[in-house]
Protein backbone atom coordinates (compact mmCIF):
# COMPACT_ATOMS: atom_id res chain seq x y z
CA UNK A 1 0.00 0.00 0.00
CA UNK A 2 1.42 3.27 -1.00
CA UNK A 3 0.31 6.18 1.11
CA UNK A 4 -0.09 9.98 -0.64
CA UNK A 5 2.27 12.65 0.41
CA UNK A 6 0.80 15.77 0.48
CA UNK A 7 2.58 18.79 -1.35
CA UNK A 8 4.42 21.31 1.26
CA UNK A 9 3.86 25.05 0.94
CA UNK A 10 7.30 25.54 -0.57
CA UNK A 11 6.07 22.68 -3.34
CA UNK A 12 2.25 24.58 -3.94
CA UNK A 13 4.02 28.10 -4.17
CA UNK A 14 6.78 26.73 -6.90
CA UNK A 15 5.25 23.58 -8.32
CA UNK A 16 6.77 24.35 -12.00
CA UNK A 17 10.18 25.11 -10.86
CA UNK A 18 12.81 22.29 -11.29
CA UNK A 19 13.08 20.12 -8.82
CA UNK A 20 16.75 19.58 -8.31
CA UNK A 21 17.26 23.58 -8.19
CA UNK A 22 13.88 24.13 -6.19
CA UNK A 23 15.26 21.85 -3.76
CA UNK A 24 19.01 22.88 -3.50
CA UNK A 25 17.69 26.73 -2.76
CA UNK A 26 15.16 25.44 -0.22
CA UNK A 27 17.91 23.49 1.68
CA UNK A 28 19.87 26.44 1.58
CA UNK A 29 17.45 28.88 2.28
CA UNK A 30 16.38 27.07 5.39
CA UNK A 31 19.91 26.47 6.89
CA UNK A 32 20.24 30.10 6.63
CA UNK A 33 16.74 30.91 7.93
CA UNK A 34 17.47 29.06 10.92
CA UNK A 35 21.16 30.95 11.27
CA UNK A 36 19.19 34.10 11.25
CA UNK A 37 17.36 33.13 14.10
CA UNK A 38 19.79 31.60 15.62
CA UNK A 39 20.69 35.64 16.11
CA UNK A 40 17.98 36.24 18.29
CA UNK A 41 18.97 35.03 21.88
CA UNK A 42 18.54 36.46 25.30
CA UNK A 43 21.23 35.22 27.65
CA UNK A 44 20.36 33.25 30.82
CA UNK A 45 22.62 33.96 33.40
CA UNK A 46 22.20 30.81 35.60
CA UNK A 47 22.02 28.13 32.46
CA UNK A 48 24.41 27.26 29.38
CA UNK A 49 21.11 26.99 26.80
CA UNK A 50 20.57 30.23 25.78
CA UNK A 51 16.90 31.24 24.56
CA UNK A 52 16.87 31.36 20.83
CA UNK A 53 14.50 31.79 17.43
CA UNK A 54 16.05 29.03 16.30
CA UNK A 55 13.44 26.47 17.59
CA UNK A 56 10.35 28.74 15.77
CA UNK A 57 12.32 28.19 12.58
CA UNK A 58 13.50 24.83 12.72
CA UNK A 59 9.29 24.11 13.08
CA UNK A 60 8.62 26.59 10.46
CA UNK A 61 11.61 24.74 7.89
CA UNK A 62 10.20 21.27 8.65
CA UNK A 63 6.54 22.17 7.54
CA UNK A 64 7.57 24.11 4.96
CA UNK A 65 10.10 22.30 2.96
CA UNK A 66 8.94 18.57 4.10
CA UNK A 67 10.66 15.69 6.07
CA UNK A 68 13.32 15.07 3.26
CA UNK A 69 14.61 18.75 2.79
CA UNK A 70 14.26 19.97 5.92
CA UNK A 71 16.29 16.80 7.61
CA UNK A 72 19.47 17.97 4.66
CA UNK A 73 18.44 21.73 5.78
CA UNK A 74 18.69 21.18 9.24
CA UNK A 75 22.23 18.86 8.59
CA UNK A 76 23.79 21.44 5.83
CA UNK A 77 23.27 24.29 9.38
CA UNK A 78 25.06 21.74 11.53
CA UNK A 79 27.97 21.53 8.75
CA UNK A 80 27.63 25.19 8.18
CA UNK A 81 28.21 25.48 11.93
CA UNK A 82 31.40 23.02 12.40
CA UNK A 83 32.84 24.20 9.51
CA UNK A 84 33.63 27.78 11.28
CA UNK A 85 30.32 29.65 9.86
CA UNK A 86 28.96 31.63 13.13
CA UNK A 87 25.22 30.23 12.59
CA UNK A 88 24.73 29.39 15.77
CA UNK A 89 23.39 31.35 18.33
CA UNK A 90 25.35 34.68 18.92
CA UNK A 91 27.54 33.70 15.91
CA UNK A 92 29.10 30.90 17.61
CA UNK A 93 30.30 28.15 15.30
CA UNK A 94 32.68 25.41 15.05
CA UNK A 95 32.74 21.37 16.38
CA UNK A 96 33.29 22.62 19.93
CA UNK A 97 30.14 24.44 20.36
CA UNK A 98 28.46 21.18 18.93
CA UNK A 99 29.61 18.56 20.96
CA UNK A 100 29.18 21.07 23.66
CA UNK A 101 26.05 22.12 26.45
CA UNK A 102 23.52 23.11 23.26
CA UNK A 103 24.70 19.69 21.07
CA UNK A 104 21.87 18.08 21.77
CA UNK A 105 19.22 20.71 20.73
CA UNK A 106 20.78 21.43 18.05
CA UNK A 107 20.83 17.52 16.74
CA UNK A 108 17.45 17.74 17.73
CA UNK A 109 16.99 20.10 14.95
CA UNK A 110 17.87 17.64 12.24
CA UNK A 111 15.42 14.92 14.19
CA UNK A 112 12.67 17.57 14.85
CA UNK A 113 12.63 18.77 11.37
CA UNK A 114 12.30 15.93 9.64
CA UNK A 115 9.38 14.48 12.13
CA UNK A 116 7.74 17.77 11.19
CA UNK A 117 8.22 17.44 7.64
CA UNK A 118 6.70 13.96 7.54
CA UNK A 119 3.44 15.14 9.65
CA UNK A 120 3.12 17.96 7.54
CA UNK A 121 3.45 15.96 4.41
CA UNK A 122 -0.30 14.27 6.03
CA UNK A 123 -1.41 17.27 5.25
CA UNK A 124 -1.32 18.32 9.50
CA UNK A 125 0.27 21.73 8.86
CA UNK A 126 -3.27 23.25 6.88
CA UNK A 127 -5.65 23.73 9.52
CA UNK A 128 -5.61 25.65 12.76
CA UNK A 129 -7.12 22.59 14.35
CA UNK A 130 -4.38 20.06 12.96
CA UNK A 131 -1.42 22.69 12.75
CA UNK A 132 -0.24 22.04 16.66
CA UNK A 133 0.68 18.46 16.50
CA UNK A 134 3.28 18.93 14.58
CA UNK A 135 4.97 21.77 16.77
CA UNK A 136 4.17 20.16 19.97
CA UNK A 137 5.75 17.12 18.57
CA UNK A 138 8.74 18.94 16.86
CA UNK A 139 9.46 20.89 20.17
CA UNK A 140 9.02 17.25 22.34
CA UNK A 141 11.69 16.15 20.06
CA UNK A 142 14.17 18.88 20.88
CA UNK A 143 13.53 18.94 24.27
CA UNK A 144 13.92 14.86 24.54
CA UNK A 145 17.47 15.00 22.83
CA UNK A 146 18.59 18.00 23.87
CA UNK A 147 17.98 17.64 27.75
CA UNK A 148 19.23 13.81 27.45
CA UNK A 149 21.81 15.44 26.32
CA UNK A 150 22.89 18.37 28.65
CA UNK A 151 21.69 15.71 31.71
CA UNK A 152 25.01 13.92 30.37
CA UNK A 153 27.00 17.13 30.37
CA UNK A 154 25.78 18.20 33.61
CA UNK A 155 25.87 14.85 34.98
CA UNK A 156 21.96 14.47 36.13
CA UNK A 157 18.90 14.85 34.60
CA UNK A 158 17.28 17.15 37.66
CA UNK A 159 19.79 19.85 36.87
CA UNK A 160 19.03 19.33 33.03
CA UNK A 161 15.58 19.87 33.39
CA UNK A 162 15.99 22.48 35.57
CA UNK A 163 19.26 24.43 33.03
CA UNK A 164 17.39 23.22 30.09
CA UNK A 165 14.25 22.39 29.97
CA UNK A 166 11.82 24.71 32.59
CA UNK A 167 13.18 28.04 31.68
CA UNK A 168 12.41 27.27 28.14
CA UNK A 169 8.76 26.02 28.56
CA UNK A 170 6.25 29.76 28.49
CA UNK A 171 8.82 30.78 25.33
CA UNK A 172 8.34 27.41 23.18
CA UNK A 173 4.74 27.59 24.53
CA UNK A 174 4.72 30.73 22.33
CA UNK A 175 6.98 29.66 19.42
CA UNK A 176 4.49 26.95 18.99
CA UNK A 177 1.69 28.90 18.92
CA UNK A 178 3.22 31.54 17.16
CA UNK A 179 4.09 28.39 14.02
CA UNK A 180 0.24 27.54 14.37
CA UNK A 181 -1.22 30.84 13.62
CA UNK A 182 1.66 31.24 10.82
CA UNK A 183 1.24 27.89 8.79
CA UNK A 184 -2.49 27.62 8.45
CA UNK A 185 -2.72 31.17 7.43
CA UNK A 186 -0.21 31.20 4.79
CA UNK A 187 -2.14 27.75 3.60
CA UNK A 188 -5.09 29.89 3.51
CA UNK A 189 -3.38 32.72 1.10
CA UNK A 190 -2.03 30.23 -0.90
CA UNK A 191 -5.17 28.46 -1.82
Amino acid sequence: MQTTIAPTITQRLFPKTNHLIRDILFVIGGSLFVAAFAQIRIVLPFTPVPITGQTLAVLLVGASLGKKRAGISMLLYLGLGILGMPVFAGGAQGLAYLTGATGGYLIGFVVAAYVVGWLAEQGLDRDIRTAFLPFLVGEMVIYAIGVIWLAVYVGDMTNALVLGFHPFLVGDALKITLAVLLLPTAWRLVR
